[in-house]
């Protein structure tokens, strides 16, 4: 029984003439070959399947051809080319890096790479999936790479180039193959099919094309199950059965359901997919390319990115011309969130079946908004300014004052309502004076600085504070007058149960600097500390008892006490720590005493 060779490998090209759907690359290495213009290194990247590793070995067969055609190509007739044809040439080389990723596997290949060719002119060291080699092996391979011996060249293949370090490939000519198009396939599909006598529809060889994704070797192995399963005839049915793809003619149905808003038409037609054995997402994601290719149909610019069986091309066209590009969005926005919510989803079917629900009554939705049926709001072009209540100044001043105003009153009433009518933004600064009894001048500088705008009005409140503080009696700072404010703001933190800062400020000593300072002296920096904590409200407090926002407190350390001396650091048993830790906060003693708690010391 003859052994059975697979159609990727029994017609895998063996000239650059073969190579399907990479004419840009051919055609360079052909040049290069015939011009005497090779690089000692080739990097060939790209998806899965798509002639890398092909034309790599027709790479390496052609450049020690003895006797290369017209055309660049190999003569399969002189001894370099029938040994490599048979496996048995010593001058090609291939290293699979997926299994041989070491640093002495390259190491090893480096060591070879030193000894020149038996025959022919170059040796060709062939390294495929060369991501995968470690970083070690790669920096191993870095000196060679650079600068090979005059009878070595280097062809690395790889799918992800990205992997690849780039001092690698800066010492590679790089070649990119793209996706073979779906045109491509089916040209050699047909020429395989005709020599191997199977008999194949056009439009299911059009199908594997499709779902081969660019990728020749997944092709030919769809051939090869296909013509397994239908014994060498290949219908558009079979293959569609075979390859668990959903039939086209199911989403034409269920448009023309859609369009008439045959709601159990649409869910019965669904159960009757879903029984056939296809997963709701693939239902839904086959619907969603079935409403792309509606749309790009519509426009004669955008036909060529429809790929579909050459026999539905018409149908997609006719059906496009009766709907509405909004139809056609709306419906791919509902089907994408169906499919990004199908995961999360525990009923399936009836995930499914909601959103083509909602596909019935899209036209109903589309239709209630173009005829006005949700009202949008407005959008506002223009600023409207608001216009803002004037402030009665008036009553800050003291009663000669009101006296003074009232003869004005009723100009100052139409200024008023005449800015209103204006509504400006800002208040301007004339009119806002206007309004103020001219009483003094410096009353009238303060109204007009707080007038430009509301940020103002702090400082306006700030300046009546001050105000009201120049009217009361400003006590000057004196020992007595100090004992007695600190007298009182200690009540004050025993009365809020402040045990620790009324501790702390008890144990300082006070002394005045000048007539607008005093200083407060700690013994300690701990007790310094705390006190710095307590000096905001302490200084509002001392403000408040003088009448004097211009007295300033410093905190200062005694130069003189012993506790600033550093002591020499030594270790405290548990219940010398609880002793000392009493000593500096009683509040521990207390919280001790009201929890009843007992020391394990």
């Amino acid at each position: 029984m003859e052994n059975f060779v697979v159609s990727a490998r029994k017609y895998r090209p063996q000239h650059f003439s073969t190579v399907v759907g990479q004419s840009h690359i051919t055609t360079t290495l052909k040049n290069a070959i015939r011009n005497n213009h090779l690089a000692h290194a080739f990097l060939f990247t790209g998806p899965r399947g798509v002639g890398k590793t092909t034309c790599a070995r027709i790479l390496a067969k052609t450049i020690n051809c003895e006797a290369l055609t017209n055309e660049g190509e190999a003569c399969d007739q002189c001894p370099s080319c029938l040994s490599f044809n048979t496996g048995a040439s010593f001058n090609v080389h291939e290293l699979d890096a997926a299994s041989n990723n070491s640093v002495d596997d390259i190491r090893e290949l480096t060591d070879q790479v030193r000894f020149a060719p038996q025959a022919g002119k170059y040796k060709i060291y062939i390294i495929d999936e060369v991501h995968m080699l470690s970083a070690s092996a790669f920096n191993a391979f870095l000196k060679t790479l650079e600068e090979p011996p005059a009878h070595a060249i280097f062809i690395l293949a790889t799918t992800e180039k990205h992997k690849i370090i780039p001092t690698i490939l800066s010492r590679c000519q790089i070649f990119d193959f793209k996706r073979i198009t779906s045109s491509d396939i089916v040209e050699h599909l047909q020429e395989i099919a005709t020599k191997e006598k199977i008999n194949a529809e056009a439009s299911a060889l059009q199908i594997i094309a499709q779902k081969s994704d660019g990728c020749m070797r997944d092709a030919l192995s769809m051939l090869d199950k296909i013509v397994s399963f239908t014994n060498g005839t290949l219908t558009y049915a079979n293959t569609l059965e075979h390859l668990n793809v959903l039939d086209e003619d199911y989403f034409f149905k269920m448009l023309e359901m859609l369009q008439q808003e045959d709601l159990p038409g649409v869910l019965n037609l669904f159960d009757e997919i879903d029984k056939k054995g296809f997963e709701g997402d693939m239902v839904l994601n086959n619907l969603a390319e079935f409403f792309r290719n509606l749309l790009v149909s519509r426009d004669a610019r955008s036909i060529g990115l429809l790929h579909v069986v050459e026999e539905f091309r018409n149908k997609y066209i006719s059906f496009a011309a009766n709907i509405t590009p909004a139809y056609m969005i709306g419906a791919l926005n509902i089907l994408t969130e169906a499919e990004i919510g199908f995961k999360q989803a525990k009923n399936k079917k009836l995930h499914v079946e909601f959103h083509l629900i909602r596909l019935t009554h899209l036209a109903q939705a589309i239709t209630l908004v173009n005829h006005g049926g949700v009202e949008k709001k407005k959008r506002v072009d223009d600023l409207k300014p608001v216009a803002f209540r004037q402030i009665n100044f008036t009553a800050y001043h003291r009663s000669e004052t009101k006296k003074a105003t009232t003869k004005s009153s009723n100009q100052d009433a139409e200024k008023v309502q005449s800015t209103e009518q204006k509504a400006t933004l800002n208040i301007d600064n004339s009119v806002a004076v206007s309004q103020i009894p001219n009483n003094t001048k410096k009353e009238k500088e303060v109204v007009q600085e707080a007038a430009p705008g509301l940020g103002a009005l702090k400082k306006i409140r700030e300046q009546i504070q001050n105000k009201k503080l120049d009217q009361a009696a400003v006590h000057s700072l004196s020992d007595d007058l100090l004992t007695t404010c600190w007298t009182q703001y200690l009540e004050r933190l025993q009365e809020n149960s402040q045990v620790t800062s009324h501790s702390n400020l008890r144990m300082a000593s006070l002394q005045i600097v000048d007539e607008k300072m005093f200083e407060i002296i700690a013994e300690s920096r701990i007790q310094q500390q705390f006190i710095e904590n307590e000096r905001i409200p302490l200084l509002s407090f001392v403000h408040d008892f003088f009448n004097d926002r211009k007295i300033q407190i410093r905190i200062i350390l005694n130069p003189n006490s012993d506790k600033n001396e550093p002591q020499a650091e030594q270790t405290l048993s548990q219940k010398e720590q609880y002793i000392k830790m009493v000593t500096m906060y009683p509040i521990i003693k207390e919280l001790r005493d009201k929890l009843n708690l007992d020391l394990d010391y």
